[in-house]
């Protein structure tokens, strides 16, 4: 039927659309009314994320978990990491006519705190730096495991005061099940000081372990070194009496510390003066 003839649609003509207006957008249905259902707006479209926002949070908790590891790894480190080191590790020298070990240059006797780090230039140290306080140095006279807290910043105070300090290295093989009786049965026969008469368990002896040295066990005095491979107690003690406790001229010239005053002259022939309160 030509269009001239075509009946009107119901509610009148609808207006032509222009093109580009709001209208041209919209779905209409058959009536010409707005289809039911439909979005009056277009659709909005979000921007795509860029790839350094999407891994955003996985790296930061990454990031959170390397910071966490790294300062626990430090605060461990620093707990287990020695409080000494050594330049140098002594070496074994023949001892000179008559004498017992060896004479060890002085490192002196300044006093650090506990957690400072002392470089001692040869190792085992005779002498050097140590601690002043109570549980830290001077350490408990009794035999130190291997696995015990027993370092040269707390024992070299006992060095100070007159003590025998007995060392063995694990690390030369003196921690076998023979050496360990060998080296507890070590006090047994102890002998006191040779001038001021101090027993066995005030100062000394330390036993610990200790493997930055040439032989498997050394005794130490303030200054003076013996080393060897087979532990001889008797030999050990005999050292102990010869440079533990020395007196020149009326003076002391071991240890630095003395725990007596200097016997008098008058005194008869092996008296001792008795130990100061130092020696507690």
């Amino acid at each position: 039927m030509p269009d001239a003839n075509r009946p009107p649609k119901p509610g009148g003509t609808t207006p032509p659309h222009t093109a580009g207006s709001h209208d041209a957008a919209r779905s209409t249905s058959p009536s010409g009314s707005a289809r039911a259902g439909r979005r009056g707006k277009d659709r909005q479209r979000h921007d795509e994320v860029s790839t350094l926002e999407r891994l955003r949070t996985p790296v930061l908790a990454l990031v959170v978990v390397a910071a966490v590891v790294g300062i626990g790894l430090f605060v461990f480190t620093s707990a287990t990491a020695p409080a000494y080191a050594c330049t140098t590790i002594d070496t074994v020298q023949a001892p000179a006519n008559g004498q017992v070990g060896q004479v060890q240059p002085d490192m002196g006797n300044q006093h650090v705190q506990p957690g400072d780090k002392v470089t001692y230039a040869v190792c085992p140290p005779a002498s050097g730096k140590h601690i002043n306080k109570t549980g830290y140095g001077p350490l408990q006279p009794k035999v130190y495991g291997p696995d015990d807290q027993s370092e040269p910043n707390g024992w070299v105070h006992n060095l100070e005061h007159g003590g025998l300090v007995l060392l063995y290295s694990c690390a030369k093989g003196a921690c076998d099940d023979a050496s360990i009786a060998a080296l507890r049965a070590f006090s047994a026969g102890f002998p006191a000081s040779a001038v001021c008469n101090i027993p066995a368990g005030v100062v000394g002896p330390v036993v610990a372990k200790f493997d930055e040295m040439p032989t498997r066990f050394a005794a130490l005095v303030w200054d003076h070194v013996f080393y060897f491979d087979t532990l001889d107690a008797q030999k050990v003690y005999d050292f102990y009496l010869a440079y533990g406790e020395r007196v020149s001229d009326g003076r002391f010239v071991a240890p630095p510390e003395p725990q007596c005053a200097v016997p008098s002259p008058s005194a008869s022939p092996g008296a001792s003066a008795a130990p100061s309160p130092a020696a507690s």
